[in-house]
Protein backbone atom coordinates (compact mmCIF):
# COMPACT_ATOMS: atom_id res chain seq x y z
CA UNK A 1 0.00 0.00 0.00
CA UNK A 2 1.31 3.60 -1.29
CA UNK A 3 1.37 5.97 1.29
CA UNK A 4 -0.58 9.55 1.31
CA UNK A 5 1.84 12.00 0.56
CA UNK A 6 1.78 14.85 2.89
CA UNK A 7 -1.40 17.29 2.05
CA UNK A 8 0.29 20.55 2.48
CA UNK A 9 3.00 18.95 0.22
CA UNK A 10 0.22 18.34 -2.51
CA UNK A 11 -1.52 21.16 -1.74
CA UNK A 12 1.88 23.16 -2.74
CA UNK A 13 2.49 21.06 -6.42
CA UNK A 14 -1.54 22.01 -6.51
CA UNK A 15 -1.03 25.64 -6.91
CA UNK A 16 -2.60 28.02 -9.43
CA UNK A 17 -5.54 25.27 -10.35
CA UNK A 18 -8.57 26.63 -11.45
CA UNK A 19 -11.57 24.64 -9.75
CA UNK A 20 -13.26 22.73 -10.98
CA UNK A 21 -10.74 20.68 -12.38
CA UNK A 22 -10.45 16.70 -13.57
CA UNK A 23 -8.16 14.33 -12.53
CA UNK A 24 -6.02 15.27 -15.63
CA UNK A 25 -5.85 18.86 -14.98
CA UNK A 26 -4.87 17.88 -11.43
CA UNK A 27 -1.74 15.06 -12.42
CA UNK A 28 -0.64 17.82 -15.41
CA UNK A 29 -0.32 20.79 -12.72
CA UNK A 30 1.34 18.55 -9.98
CA UNK A 31 3.53 17.61 -13.12
CA UNK A 32 4.50 21.36 -14.10
CA UNK A 33 5.03 22.13 -10.17
CA UNK A 34 7.96 19.62 -10.00
CA UNK A 35 5.50 17.19 -8.07
CA UNK A 36 7.34 13.78 -6.83
CA UNK A 37 6.46 10.39 -8.10
CA UNK A 38 4.48 9.92 -4.85
CA UNK A 39 2.03 12.74 -5.29
CA UNK A 40 1.80 11.92 -8.95
CA UNK A 41 0.84 8.18 -7.97
CA UNK A 42 -1.56 9.56 -5.48
CA UNK A 43 -3.41 11.74 -7.53
CA UNK A 44 -3.53 8.62 -10.58
CA UNK A 45 -4.98 7.10 -7.46
CA UNK A 46 -8.00 9.04 -7.30
CA UNK A 47 -11.11 8.54 -9.36
CA UNK A 48 -11.98 10.43 -12.86
CA UNK A 49 -14.07 12.85 -11.64
CA UNK A 50 -14.27 16.91 -11.41
CA UNK A 51 -12.78 18.45 -8.29
CA UNK A 52 -14.80 21.49 -6.58
CA UNK A 53 -11.49 22.29 -4.44
CA UNK A 54 -8.16 21.74 -2.85
CA UNK A 55 -10.01 20.25 -0.08
CA UNK A 56 -12.24 17.22 -2.31
CA UNK A 57 -8.80 16.58 -3.90
CA UNK A 58 -7.19 16.07 -0.37
CA UNK A 59 -9.92 14.08 0.75
CA UNK A 60 -10.32 11.62 -2.59
CA UNK A 61 -6.42 11.08 -2.43
CA UNK A 62 -7.03 10.02 1.54
CA UNK A 63 -9.53 7.62 0.48
CA UNK A 64 -7.99 6.23 -2.51
CA UNK A 65 -5.04 4.70 -0.42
Amino acid sequence: MATAPNPIQLQKHLKGVDYPAGKSDLIRTARDHGADDNVIDALERIPDRQYDGPNAVSKAVTEAR
